[in-house]
């Protein structure tokens, strides 16, 4: 009979990730890129951890040089829906926005983020330095054999030109709590990642 990983969730997952990638090397500022689906609710998710001064949502991972929402939405743009983390790394380290990120997303789904499909909706890490390429192809290799058992569809690429979304794209989720609130719920983001993470990714 074939070994099973062991599945790891909620908070020992978070325990665990970090003792597993390591610390990195500190500097006062320092910027990560991330595409996890629906960049309000990533936005969102970093908008809440201590250390982050600014999160940008945008267009990158493409070669066209001017996108717009309506032209990466439908696909023609080769961009995904990203955002950029602007942090300090005195407080925050690269380790703690990896494991914010992985339990934002749902890391085995190649077609999209949950009501959100296409392939400007799917999932990958840009990397800015070899160190946050390093920790997060450990991450990524920690998860695909302690917790899923497969390979992770999440790329991990080196960081591109990241253009900045429309105005009404930022900060989306604090200027109308409500409309995201409905748009989650009717997505169905929360019960998908309570059911993958034991936690709702709020």
């Amino acid at each position: 009979m074939p070994h099973t990983p062991a599945k790891i969730t909620g908070a020992s997952a978070l325990c665990a990730l970090l003792m597993a990638v390591g610390q990195p090397a500190h500097a006062e500022e320092a910027i990560a890129t991330f595409a996890g689906g629906c960049f309000w609710s990533l936005e969102a998710a970093f908008d809440k951890l201590p250390g982050v001064i600014e999160t940008t949502t945008g267009y990158t991972g493409g070669t066209d040089d001017s996108p717009t929402y309506e032209r990466v939405a439908a696909g023609t743009t080769e961009h995904r829906e990203a955002v950029q983390v602007r942090y300090d790394a005195d407080t925050l380290d690269y380790p703690t926005l990896l494991i914010a990120y992985w339990h934002s997303i749902n890391p085995v789904d190649r077609l999209g983020q949950f009501c959100d499909v296409g392939p400007s909706y799917t999932t990958a890490i840009y990397t800015h330095t070899p160190e946050q390429r390093r920790l997060a192809e450990e991450s990524r290799t920690f998860l695909e054999q302690r917790k899923f058992g497969r390979p992770l569809a999440t790329e991990i690429h080196d960081a591109t030109r990241f253009y900045p979304a429309e105005a009404a794209h930022q900060d989306f989720v604090r200027r109308h709590p409500e409309t995201y609130a409905r748009y989650r719920r009717q997505c169905g983001t929360d019960l998908g990642l309570a059911a993958i993470w034991g936690v709702s990714g709020k």
